[in-house]
Parts: structure tokens; sequence; C-alpha cells
């Protein structure tokens, strides 16, 4: 076989503590699942059907490299959010069934043109160009499910520039993760390889070039990015 172009690499995560690295098939994303960010945003929290969305898999930035200003924005966000990579999927899953599908967790951010996903809710239109761009989901190592003592109830954070911004827990998520989990399989074939963002609490805000940002999950990770 021969290809009228050179394919695009495999975009790729590493695993900590290995050598093993994690293959990215798809990002899909989880809007509005806390509470006081839904509150902040100027929405209602009330727990209905989530929010999912989704970005490249090539969006992905690992070994805290750093990231450029991505074009046509002037109000770029930072997301700090708990990242679920599965090792196995399907269709329809069900809730008793759910947590087996994950390999680990990991530390991730959501880079989002805030000033165009505001025009695109105004307008009724799609949130693709504010959140599927290049480089808007860096991301730390992934951190096995069963070295992770307890996703369900741990503390997040992101500091910039070494001040908190952000500062919760994932027992705030209005969707835990095994919800998440079945919600998406309703919609698509989930498979290994998927990665899920799961949303981001409140304290989102404007960063510009040459801020840096650190992100942490206790029992998870941590994330440093440089925005250049």
């Amino acid at each position: 076989m021969q290809y009228v172009v050179d394919p695009s690499p495999i975009s790729i995560v590493p695993v900590a503590r290995s050598e093993s690295l994690f293959p990215v098939h798809r990002i899909y994303c989880v809007g509005q699942n806390y509470g006081d960010h839904v509150r902040e945003m100027g929405g209602d929290p009330e727990k209905g059907s989530p929010v999912f969305f989704s970005k490249p898999a090539d969006a992905v930035v690992i070994n805290n490299h750093s990231v450029d200003y991505p074009l046509a924005t002037n109000n770029l966000n930072y997301e700090v959010e708990l990242v679920v990579a599965l090792a196995s999927g399907g269709t329809n899953i069900g809730i008793d069934d759910a947590m087996s599908c994950v390999l680990g967790y990991a530390v991730g951010i959501d880079f989002t043109k805030r000033d165009l996903q505001a025009a695109a809710k105004e307008k009724g239109k799609p949130w693709d160009t504010a959140k599927g761009f290049d480089q808007s989901a860096p991301i730390s190592a992934i951190s096995l499910a069963e070295d992770v003592a307890e996703i369900g109830k741990t503390k997040i954070m992101l500091e910039v520039n070494g001040e908190v911004k952000q500062h919760a827990s994932t027992e705030d998520m209005i969707w835990n993760v095994a919800e998440i989990i079945v919600e998406l399989s309703k919609y698509y074939q989930l498979k290994a390889g998927d990665l899920i963002f799961t949303g981001t609490p409140s304290g989102v805000s404007t960063v510009q070039a040459g801020d840096h940002m650190r992100a942490a999950i206790d029992g998870v990770g941590e994330l440093t990015v440089e925005l250049k």
C-alpha cells in the first residue's frame, strides 16, 4: 500500500513509572460538571444530561512541553481537569461495568478560547473552534488506576504564576467517572485509547503569553505548562 501523503504520527501519552505508552484514539470532554463552575459561567447546575464535546487526538501536549498562544483569540482560558484513560470500551455500558474500562488517570488542562465559545453559544453554534484547536489538551503521564487510592474524593488544583486559581475536590463533580462512561457509551462506541476530560471546577480565567501554569491532582500527578 502506498499513501498519497505521509500518515500523521500516533498521538501518545506516557504511563507513569513505566516505559509504556498510551496511544490516543479519541478525546472526549465533559462540560459543566462542577456546580460552582456552572454558576460562574451563568448556568444552572441542576443535574440533567451531561454536555459532551471533543478535541482531536493530536491536541495532546505531553512531557510538560510549552504551548504556543493559539490563533484567533484574545481570551484564552485554562481549565484543570481529571482525565480518564480507557483500557476497554463498548456501547451502552452498565454502571456496574463502567469502572472496569478504566486504565488510569491523568491531570489535564482544557484550554478554551472563551471569546469564541461565548460567540458560538450566543448564536447556538458548535464549540469546535473554541475547544478543538492545536495544543489545547496538555496532559500529565497516566497513573494506573490500581495506583490511585480514591479518585472520587481527591483534591484538584491549578495555579498561575504561583497563585492558586482553582481548588476543589473531585467529589464536587456532578457526574462521577462511572456515570460519565455510561452516558458517553450511549452515543459513542468507546474504545481502548480514549481519553475523557471530566470537567473543571470554578476559578477559570484568562492567561497570556509568558504565564506559567501548574496543575495537580492528589494521588494522580502534576502538570506544568508555560504559555509562549
